[in-house]
């Protein structure tokens, strides 16, 4: 959702259109209520009117003559505005902390679901903890702010508005002189707040950086200990702490400055209409209840002043959460989602890609002029050299990226106009870097197949090799593995990811060395069960592992973007080039480590 480059608050009630009659709904309560909480100087003034004029009062000019009659109605008028008080207290209370509930929820989801449309390369180009700052503490700000800090707003408004009126119409000659500091009060807060915007702009960049910062070592609390670093990354931590206090620091020495020079401005107000308005109840120009009313009103007019630092301190705080949240709303997606269907049941599973050439941005090209064909059913391996291009090409597959020349299709079908949602289920990919979320083995398992039943949760894991070690965990299959799978040794987090590619069951099956991290028993136990999951399905797998790849229909070995080598095991090994050299590196290191074993 692209907006203009308006004002946050402007975009905030945009947003928030949906929700425009609760809203209004709460801004009436809130200017009632604090039209009620204004109502006792105007009845202490209609009390000294009563007592002193009696007969002629404003009561009395309304035909009740009595003195009792007159406090009567004065009595009740009191106990209905102090009920009405209350009564829009609750309402607007209600009102605008659901609208905050609301406005929160919808807009962390809105901003959740536009950060999972994003590429890939917008994660990389930021902090974990960045993003998290934003979708947490940014819209827990503006939460804040709608809690409370929208109905002060209102309050001071209503307040100075109806204050303000009400005394220029019943003493002009006495009122201006309380109201000769407002322009200056409001120059003031106008020059304060310019000048405060960028400070916490500022203050809420460095909480990100905390955030960033936290999240970062939490996930990395292993190599920290490993490395006995728990001192240094202390002080880094205290570094970007400190860079926050003095951040906070600076905006704080300007908000605090605000309010003593404020109620200087004020006490000059108040102490005039003192005086002034004495001398005019002493002359006979001015009435006694008139003059009192205006002795405990003008408090009520002039005091909020100095409560306007803290308001638009708020009200700062939440627009540069509101940026921040916009601003990630607004960043356009560069993968478009396509709209040509791709049913699954449908595919075949041929994957053609044609003279495809990417780069990431700043950096040279990592695919050049790519083209090669994998016929529908067929096996192919992909192996070469780190930053050969070959996990770049998985993700040009799985539309990770988008390629700046070339075209990619499935079953003819060019991925680029695609749905993407479709292109991606029909395939599974095991990567290298296996993640698993924190819930139990059968939810991994399961993950993207939400309504398998155990039954197929547990036939996908024994043909992963993964069935025997998740019945010697403590709770089988429902054992929580920890956050990012913790809990579990590399291979067998490996092994779960398998199993979740082959409970998918896609036509398409990318293995981006997916027997990394096991030894070689589980290798070979794996090798056995890909063999047979990978029958009659298109499948590609990237690895530094030839024999994981050498009974595939045909490898291809790159180098720098691009193949450089292709063909079948036996007649890579026959060219006696680049496979054949790395084929015999590693058998010859495999037969000396089995001659090292027999020898011991």
């Amino acid at each position: 959702m692209l907006l203009p480059k308006t004002h946050p608050l402007s975009r905030l009630l945009h947003y928030g259109r949906v929700y425009r009659p609760q809203m209004v709904a709460a801004m009436v309560c809130s200017i009632l209520n604090t039209i009620f909480d204004l109502a006792p100087p105007y009845l202490i003034g209609i009390a000294i009117d009563v007592v002193v004029n009696e007969e002629s009062s404003l009561i009395a000019r309304l035909g009740v003559t009595s003195l009792v009659g007159q406090l009567g109605i004065l009595s009740l008028l009191t106990l209905v505005i102090w009920s009405l008080e209350s009564l829009t207290e609750y309402g607007y209370g209600r009102l605008w902390r659901n609208l905050a509930q609301a406005l929160q929820h919808d807009m962390r989801i809105e901003a959740y679901s536009h950060l999972q449309e994003l590429d890939l390369s917008y994660f990389e180009d930021r902090s974990t903890g960045g993003l998290l700052a934003i979708l947490n503490d940014d819209i827990n700000q503006l939460e804040r702010f709608l809690d409370s800090g929208a109905h002060n707003l209102l309050r001071f408004l209503t307040t100075v508005l109806w204050v303000g009126g009400t005394l220029l119409v019943l003493a002009p000659s006495v009122s201006w002189l309380a109201m000769l500091p407002i322009p200056f009060v409001l120059w003031g807060v106008v020059a304060f707040q310019a000048r405060l915007a960028p400070r916490y702009a500022d203050v809420r960049e460095k909480a990100g950086l905390i955030s960033g910062r936290l999240s970062n070592n939490l996930s990395g609390i292993a190599t920290i200990k490993s490395f006995t670093a728990e001192a240094y990354e202390r002080d880094r931590l205290c570094q970007d702490s400190e860079a926050y206090r003095r951040s906070n620091r600076r905006a704080i020495a300007l908000s605090a400055a605000f309010i003593p020079l404020i109620r200087i401005l004020i006490l000059v107000g108040f102490t005039a209409m003192l005086f002034f308005g004495g001398l005019q109840v002493a002359n006979g120009q001015l009435s006694a209840g008139t003059y009192g009313f205006m002795v405990f009103i003008i408090q009520r007019l002039l005091w909020p002043f100095t409560q306007l630092s803290q308001i638009m301190d708020e009200y700062q705080r939440a627009m540069a959460s509101v940026r921040r949240v916009l601003g990630l709303l607004d960043t356009p997606i560069l993968v478009p989602p396509g709209h040509q269907p791709l049913p699954i049941d449908q595919v075949r599973g041929e994957v053609q890609i044609e003279h495809v050439s990417f780069a990431y941005a700043g950096h040279t090209p990592v695919v050049r002029d790519l083209s090669l064909t994998i016929p529908a059913g067929h096996s192919i391996g992909v192996v070469g050299a780190t930053g050969s291009g070959k996990s770049t090409l998985v993700k040009l597959l799985l539309r990770f990226y988008e390629p700046q020349q070339g075209e990619i299709r499935i079953d003819d079908q060019p991925i680029h106009g695609t749905n993407v949602k479709d292109v991606r289920r029909c395939m599974g990919w095991v990567s290298q870097d296996v993640f698993l979320f924190h819930g139990t083995v059968a939810e991994n398992i399961a993950y993207g197949t939400f309504s398998a039943t155990p039954d197929e949760i547990m036939q996908a894991a024994k043909l992963a090799e993964a069935h025997e070690f998740i019945q010697q965990l403590p709770q089988g299959y429902h054992t929580i593995v920890g956050e990012r799978g913790q809990k579990l040794s590399g291979g067998q987090r490996q092994r779960l990811a398998i199993a979740r590619a082959i409970l998918k069951d896609p036509p398409i099956l990318i293995l981006d060395e997916a027997t990394s991290a096991v030894d070689n028993e589980t290798e070979a136990a794996i090798q056995k069960s890909l063999a047979v999951i990978t029958q009659n399905r298109t499948t590609i797998a990237i690895a530094h592992r030839l024999s994981t790849i050498r009974h595939c229909h045909c490898i291809y070995v790159m180098a720098q973007g691009q193949i450089i080598e292709q063909g079948r095991h036996e007649a890579l090994i026959a060219i006696n080039g680049v496979y054949a050299n790395l084929w015999r590196v590693q058998s010859g290191e495999r037969f000396k480590a089995a001659t090292l074993r027999g020898g011991s």
